[in-house]
């Protein structure tokens, strides 16, 4: 490996984009393979997991985290060449979306890029998603996890009623439902009926995985 990823991991967490980028452009000069390209993506997504820790600890502001998540898509973007269109093994299908009532997807956006960097395939599905657009894309698309997103208050109903309409479908016990957001707390998740919550997109990633591990 003609790069440091520990290096790549700390620039990217340090939100020095011009440092990243740079050694992506010299390791793209060694004729990378697509495996040592996706070794620089999951340094990228360790990277990511820094900004995720400093945002946990208030060290981080938002506007950090929405600049990380541009970092991270321009850096996959030069690493694409490579990467081909199989960008690797895809290890689950995840299902995206801002639920009914709420139209906010800053933190939705930054999570897509870091779980695709992770090798989920995902299929965003946008803002403002009644429940029955979920319902269809569930039958049509069949994910492994369905994410959903607010973070307006009312936002937890709109939840709350998506997982009603899932179960209602009979299709609840064939996805696993991740809950995200400001509002959303260990009690608001048990109220929803989802099978785990986070406000944190770096976490959001790591329960992904270790779901489709199990």
């Amino acid at each position: 490996m003609s790069v440091d990823l520990d290096k790549i991991s700390q620039a990217l967490g340090e939100l020095d984009e011009q440092t990243l980028m740079g050694m992506i452009a010299e390791f793209l000069t060694t004729n990378p393979t697509q495996e040592e390209a996706m070794e620089v993506v999951k340094a990228c997504q360790d990277g990511m997991v820094i900004v995720g820790n400093l945002f946990e600890k208030s060290e981080y502001y938002v506007g950090d985290l929405i600049f990380s998540g541009e970092i991270l898509q321009a850096a996959i973007e030069k690493l694409k060449p490579v990467l081909g269109s199989g960008a690797g093994q895809t290890v689950g299908k995840l299902l995206l979306g801002t639920v009914q009532g709420d139209i906010h997807d800053i933190g939705k956006n930054i999570f897509r890029s870091m779980v695709e960097a992770a090798g989920f395939e995902v299929n965003d599905i946008g803002v403002d998603v009644p429940a029955a657009t979920f319902i269809a894309k569930i039958k049509e698309w069949q994910p492994d996890v369905v994410g959903m997103a607010g973070v307006l208050t009312l936002a937890l109903e709109g939840m709350k009623d998506t997982v009603e309409a899932i179960e209602a479908a009979g299709l609840r016990d064939k996805v696993k439902i991740l809950v995200g957001g400001t509002p959303v707390t260990e009690e608001s998740c048990k109220r929803i009926g989802a099978d785990g919550w986070t406000t944190n997109a770096a976490k959001a990633v790591r329960i992904c995985k270790d779901w489709r591990a199990c």
